[in-house]
């Protein structure tokens, strides 16, 4: 189906959900810095919810900022959108403000960002950790085979560096710097892989492994599970691919996971499981400058915002770059 039919989700909307995350960003940059990272989030929150209103689609967000009883809006399962009968259906996951913490101290790579798909077209899930390996094109087919979850890091980025055609100590696997990731980064460096670590913001680590002359190769290690099926959604639109595994580290996010539907929580899950749409977009907007899209600026006056629009029918990958009076 052509992302160009009328019948499609995707066609018409996105300029709207464009819009959605250079809201949000706008609204995050006047906290850049200032060391309050949840009053950050609440911005971006009040500020996307503010235009999801305006959408003319029939929306539902299927992974926002929690459950109903613990998010004052975009809770998973909230309705947004102006369409009325007719209008089409759209699911959207959100994180109105990646890296919190990157903007609360002013460091790059804080991004506003959504992904959205027809009904249906994104996994459901809930707020627990998940186990990724996240690739390029070259490497994607391999996913399952010879690069698994279960493989040593060392065996993972011999079989990259096969898929490359380049040698184990030119791959380059972004990890998040946490202490659960020791054993992974040591074997990662005694495979002779370069490791770029980094304090958040692993959704941007993982789509930068599919963007062309990014230098990055993989990310892998375990981080939050919507981020996941974000990243999922962008990686299908860039061609490349991941592996997800959900954690469970106590009862409650067993419940959790039972109430959104999850019956296998250890089964290893494919991109087109986490997002198996026939129409995907993905969109995120800059906060701080970042390796994936630059951040908000002030020139003579004009706020300037930093927009990356990517969709795979067809398969696009726009930058869009608007100013506006401040």
């Amino acid at each position: 189906m052509s992302a160009r039919t009328s019948d499609s989700p995707i066609a018409g909307v996105g300029p709207h959900l464009v819009r959605t995350v250079e809201e949000a960003a706008i609204a995050c940059a006047s906290t850049i810095g200032k060391g309050d990272r949840h009053h950050s989030d609440q911005v971006a929150v009040s500020a996307m919810r503010r235009v999801l209103d305006s959408v003319p689609v029939r929306g539902q967000v299927v992974i926002g900022e929690g459950e109903r009883d613990r998010a004052p809006m975009l809770w998973s399962g909230e309705q947004f959108g102006c369409g009325g009968e007719g209008a089409p259906e759209l699911d959207i996951a959100v994180d109105p403000l990646e890296g919190t913490n990157l903007c609360a101290t002013g460091a790059p790579g804080a991004i506003a960002v959504l992904a959205g798909s027809e009904r249906g077209g994104l996994l459901t899930a809930p707020d627990v950790y998940m186990e990724k390996i996240m690739v390029g094109p070259a490497s994607r087919d391999l996913l399952g085979d010879a690069i698994r979850l279960e493989h040593a890091p060392e065996r993972n980025v011999g079989a990259i560096a096969e898929a490359e055609g380049c040698k184990t100590s030119e791959v380059t696997v972004v990890v998040l710097e946490r202490p659960r990731h020791q054993e992974l980064i040591a074997g990662l460096r005694r495979a002779g892989a370069r490791v770029r670590l980094i304090g958040d913001g692993d959704l941007s680590a993982g789509i930068l492994s599919a963007m062309p002359g990014s230098g990055i190769q993989a990310a892998m290690g375990s981080g939050g599970a919507p981020e996941g099926v974000i990243a999922a959604a962008a990686l299908r639109c860039l061609g490349g691919g991941m592996l997800g595994q959900l954690l469970v580290r106590n009862e409650a996010e067993e419940r959790r996971l039972r109430e959104t539907g999850v019956e296998d929580a250890g089964r290893v899950l494919t991109t087109t499981e986490l997002a198996p749409g026939r129409n995907l977009i993905f969109c995120a907007a800059g906060v701080t400058d970042g390796p994936l899209v630059a951040g908000v600026g002030l020139h003579q006056g004009q706020t300037e915002t930093h927009t990356l629009q990517i969709t795979n029918d067809p398969p696009e990958l726009t930058r869009i770059t608007r100013r506006r009076a401040a």
